[in-house]
């Protein structure tokens, strides 16, 4: 697996788009997000449509031909150096199906934030665009507008990437050892839905492998982990780092079923990483090469996330 376009880092005074190709956004965070935003020298403008909502269909945050546009719109737009998502939920797929991937190509790289169902789009710009993006927090989520340690983060990231090139697991070594790859993933449920997808990877060959998930049993998590299998997907990852499973369930459970599917593959997994669906989490980057040290439990990137 290669490595992916590193976009430009941040400055102060840098416009950023903040757009919902998924689920409908709460207007008090949305506020509370941007001015988090206003805090750090940017200036936040917001898709015309991020506070819409789908009439027949209220899990939407407007129609999908709005929500794309939004995007592509904010993405295409010279005067906009990232594209933040203002939240997860569901539609991101949808959302991709309807993108100018040519007119976005040609538009160039910029920044991208997410997570969560915007996994979908994290593997679209991988393999549509060959760009590196970041999985962090939502700019209108619970979880970054009151967490001050996840907004650091990704404030560094966006910032000064040089400083957060080492990121630290909150656990243990579930398979030790040390691994080389180029990093991937997401939300586990979305990396399996997609497999077979237009935009989806066909394989994590080669790569480091960070995925998580939030409010699913054990058994779910068990057969999503088992479609990755028998759809091959899984085949020449070089190592698994996982994330936070909140509302999963007892996570003794849990860990014998990440245990029994992921222990056979022969690869390091390091368990408890703190990204995705929990307090403080961090941003981490696709598409960069890095050291997975299962012993240590730490990521290391060979380069910063953004240039």
């Amino acid at each position: 697996m290669k490595e992916l376009v590193r976009p430009v880092r941040l400055a102060p005074g840098a416009r950023v788009a903040v757009v919902a190709p998924s689920g409908p956004v709460a207007e008090e965070r949305l506020e509370a997000g941007l001015d988090v935003l206003r805090g750090w020298d940017l200036d936040p403008v917001v898709g015309p449509h991020v506070l819409d909502r789908h009439g027949a269909l209220p899990h939407l945050a407007g129609t999908d031909a709005d929500r794309a546009a939004d995007l592509q719109s904010a993405w295409c737009d010279p005067a906009v150096d990232a594209v933040l998502c203002a939240r997860g939920g569901y539609g991101a797929q949808r959302t991709a199906d309807l993108l100018d991937w040519a007119a976005m190509r040609a538009a160039g790289p910029k920044v991208f934030v997410g997570f969560s169902d915007i996994t979908s789009l994290h593997q679209a710009f991988a393999t549509r665009l060959g760009l590196v993006t970041l999985h962090g927090p939502a700019a209108a989520g619970v979880d970054f507008v009151k967490n001050a340690a996840a907004q650091e983060h990704l404030r560094a990231t966006l910032f000064a990437p040089e400083t957060v090139r080492t990121l630290t697991s909150r656990g243990t070594a579930l398979v030790p050892g040390r691994a080389r790859g180029v990093t991937l993933g997401g939300c586990l449920s979305m990396l399996a839905s997609d497999l077979g997808t237009p935009h989806a990877r066909r394989t994590a060959r080669g790569g480091l492998l960070l995925t998580e998930d939030v409010g699913e049993r054990a058994y779910r998590v068990d057969r999503m982990l088992t479609q990755l299998l028998r759809g091959a997907w899984l085949d020449g990852v070089t190592g698994i780092a996982l994330g936070s499973w909140t509302a999963c369930g007892p996570y003794a459970d849990l860990r014998a079923v990440l245990a029994d599917r992921l222990g056979g593959l022969g690869v390091p997994v390091l368990e408890e990483f703190g990204f995705g669906h929990c307090e403080g989490a961090s941003t981490v980057p696709f598409g960069v090469a890095a050291e997975l040290d299962a012993d240590a439990g730490t990521l290391t990137l060979d380069e910063p996330a953004l240039r």
